[in-house]
């Protein structure tokens, strides 16, 4: 089993990919630790004189580009010029997401995107996709879409929260069902099943969407293309 990998590794890939990013842009700023480090480095390169704008995916990647100093406005706004985001399981460009429960948000931001960038350490790559995939759900379909999801040959799970009683509960106020299909051997046909199922707002797959991957290794950065 692979173990997580470490911050410089996730350092590397961020700073890497925020070279990409120009004055006059708007940027999708992603969840998740490895996403962190890049809306890290970006809030330097505002105090640098680095004039940008973002648009965040979640509470937690909004509270962080606040305190990095970059200001922000929505979809309503903009449309991003660039994002960057991570990924819990990469196969070639086809991703897996959600394990920070915000992989509705980020899809929309991702997809809006001109150049999607993905950024993460050496143990996030795999030959064929066999992570959880994190379906976020209407609370009160949940109960149909589990029972749909082992009707494709799932093992639907209600993701707890850690530190408080019940499910984790998404910024859009939805729940997450992790479900596991062991080896998905065609991410593209369970992602068209999976998002038309009624009661599901999104799932983690994200198929056709990443423009470039940058792996953070232990002496420097592998940065791939489509």
């Amino acid at each position: 089993m692979k173990r997580g990998g470490t911050d410089q590794q996730k350092r590397r890939a961020a700073e890497r990919a925020v070279t990409a990013v120009s004055s006059g842009m708007v940027v999708g700023l992603g969840t998740g630790s490895t996403a962190g480090f890049a809306i890290d480095k970006l809030g330097e390169r505002v105090d640098d004189g680095l004039e940008i704008t973002g648009i965040a995916t979640s509470y937690q990647s909004r509270q962080r580009a606040r305190e990095a100093g970059i200001p922000l406005v929505t979809l309503e706004d903009a449309t991003p010029d660039i994002a960057i985001d991570g990924a819990d399981q990469i196969a070639g460009t086809t991703l897996i997401k959600g394990g920070g429960a915000a992989h509705a948000r980020e899809k929309v931001v991702d997809s809006a995107a001109d150049r999607l960038l993905i950024v993460a350490d050496p143990t996030k790559e795999t030959e064929t996709l066999d992570h959880p995939v994190p379906v976020e759900v209407l609370p009160d379909a949940r109960p149909t879409v589990s029972r749909r999801l082992g009707d494709l040959g799932g093992e639907p799970t209600l993701r707890s929260a850690e530190r408080k009683d019940g499910p984790v509960v998404t910024d859009n106020g939805n729940l997450v069902v992790d479900c596991s299909f062991g080896e998905i051997e065609e991410p593209a046909a369970l992602a068209r099943q999976l998002s038309q199922l009624p009661g599901v707002v999104e799932h983690g797959l994200f198929v056709g969407l990443a423009d470039e991957i940058y792996i953070g290794t232990a002496d420097g950065v592998v940065h791939r293309t489509e």
